[in-house]
């Protein structure tokens, strides 16, 4: 389902003494299929923007299309079912979403509010709780007697169970130990390839150089910045300007310039550095 922003901005609080902008103007395309990285600093608009997807926040002025839904400043509240169900959120800790009494009856309550069936629902529940690596004994404990990584595996898994067709992801991995993170990251980046839409909302570089196939930066509601992480993470300006922060291993290539290795773009990923470390040693 490819999303297309035209000119939209968005204004907190409109006429009043507290107003502020959240998003100026933003024109971006995200393709269908793809894995999008949204980045940017605290505040900088990365949250506002994706609300818009599924209408928790309209334009105050332009236009969105999400499919073959357009959504604008006019856009009624009725009727919005559909596309919310299109669009799954998994905002940052998601376990603070999960509120029955049951795992299973948490990840039920999503496909139920769309209109599923109860079979259907605790269908969806028993394949969704094993996609996120989580066996079937699970549905039948309190979500709240699970530690904070499986909480985080179980809102995911309610999420995922009303299937849409995209899933925003709002630092989804907050918290998470390295080898969870992976986990997670790996999940999302196999439904990608099964056909889902991710957009990703993180603070994480490495995850955006080892899952994106694209990225946009966002600074002061702005976007400043948008394509393939390759080509992003090696724009200088935006480095000089400390408006985009770099993976790990194209930070550890920066150092290894001044100790007369040449790199002609910034490797991303360890397998990138390590296939051009490679080539510069054998050849002396």
């Amino acid at each position: 389902m490819e999303i297309t922003f035209e000119h939209v901005t968005h204004s907190y609080n409109v006429n009043s003494p507290t107003a502020s902008l959240g998003l100026d103007d933003v024109s971006l395309t995200i393709n269908d299929k793809s894995f999008t990285a949204i980045v940017g600093q605290t505040g900088s608009g990365k949250s506002t923007m994706v609300k818009h997807i599924n209408a928790l926040l309209k334009p105050t002025s332009g236009k969105l299309t999400v499919g073959n839904r357009v959504i604008t400043s006019e856009t009624n509240n009725k009727n919005l079912k559909p596309l919310r169900k299109q669009v799954g959120m998994v905002f940052q800790f998601p376990e603070n979403q999960l509120f029955e009494e049951t795992v299973e009856k948490d990840i039920m309550f999503g496909p139920m509010n769309f209109g599923d069936s109860e079979e259907h629902a605790k269908q969806a529940a028993k394949e969704m709780i094993k996609l996120v690596g989580l066996d079937e004994s699970y549905l039948s404990k309190s979500p709240f007697d699970l530690s904070g990584g499986q909480m985080r595996r179980v809102a995911i898994a309610g999420v995922l169970a009303s299937n849409p067709e995209t899933i925003i992801l709002d630092e989804p991995t907050a918290g998470l130990d390295p080898v969870g993170r992976k986990e997670i990251m790996g999940l999302f980046k196999d439904l990608q390839q099964q056909g889902k839409t991710i957009i990703l909302i993180t603070h994480n570089m490495d995850d955006v150089a080892n899952f994106a196939d694209e990225m946009a930066v966002i600074h002061r509601g702005k976007l400043i910045a948008s394509g393939l992480p390759q080509e992003v993470f090696n724009k200088s300006e935006l480095l000089k300007d400390d408006l985009l922060s770099l993976p790990r291993s194209a930070e550890f290539a920066r150092e290894l310039s001044q100790k007369g290795f040449h790199f002609d773009k910034l490797p991303i990923t360890i397998d990138e550095l390590g296939t051009e470390i490679k080539q510069q040693l054998n050849g002396g």
